[in-house]
C-alpha cells in the first residue's frame, strides 16, 4: 500500500474499534504525567485508589534500595573466597540485584512522576546508606586505606 493512499482511507468503524480493545484498559502513557490513576508493573495495579497508589510508592522505594544494598553488599564483592558455594551465592545475589533492577526500570516506564521519584529516591538512600562512607565505621577506612596505593594528592 503507498503512503497516499494511507491518507484517504476512512477511519474504522466503532463496531471494529470495539473487538480490538477492552473497554476497562487504561491508556499507556508516552510521557510524564503526575496523578495516581496508573498500572505499575501488573494490569490494573495501583488502580485509582489513592492508598494503593501511596503502597505502590512504597514498593518501589522498597524495591530501589533493596537493589542498592544488594549492589554495595559483601557477597557482590566476593571476599576473597574461592569455593563453589561462594561462587553459587555471589550469583544467586546478583541476579537478584538485576531482577530488581529491572523491577524499578519497569515500573518507571508506567511514565508517572511520582514513581519515578520515589525510584530516584530509593537508589539515593541505598546509596547513602550501603554505599558511600557516611555510615561506615572508622575502622572499615581504614581497612580500604590500607590497600590503596599512597595517593600523589591528584584526585584524577
Amino acid at each position: 500500500m503507498d503512503h497516499d493512499n494511507m491518507h484517504n482511507m476512512p477511519p474504522p468503524s466503532s463496531s471494529s474499534m470495539a473487538n480490538q480493545t477492552k473497554p476497562h484498559m487504561m491508556m499507556m502513557h508516552m510521557t510524564f504525567f503526575w496523578g495516581k490513576n496508573t498500572e505499575v508493573l501488573f494490569s490494573g495495579w495501583p488502580g485509582t485508589s489513592s492508598g494503593m497508589y501511596a503502597l505502590c510508592l512504597i514498593v518501589v522505594f522498597l524495591l530501589a534500595v533493596i537493589a542498592e544494598w544488594l549492589a554495595h553488599s559483601p557477597i557482590l564483592r566476593g571476599g576473597g573466597s574461592t569455593s563453589r558455594a561462594a561462587g553459587i551465592a555471589q550469583t544467586a545475589a546478583y541476579t537478584l540485584k538485576t531482577g530488581l533492577s529491572y523491577l524499578v526500570m519497569l515500573a518507571v516506564m508506567s511514565f508517572n512522576g511520582g514513581v519515578f521519584i520515589v525510584a530516584i529516591a530509593g537508589y539515593a538512600v541505598g546509596f547513602l546508606v550501603f554505599g558511600s562512607k557516611t555510615f561506615k565505621k572508622p575502622s572499615d577506612d581504614r581497612k580500604i586505606a590500607d590497600v590503596l596505593p599512597p595517593s600523589s594528592g591528584c584526585v584524577c
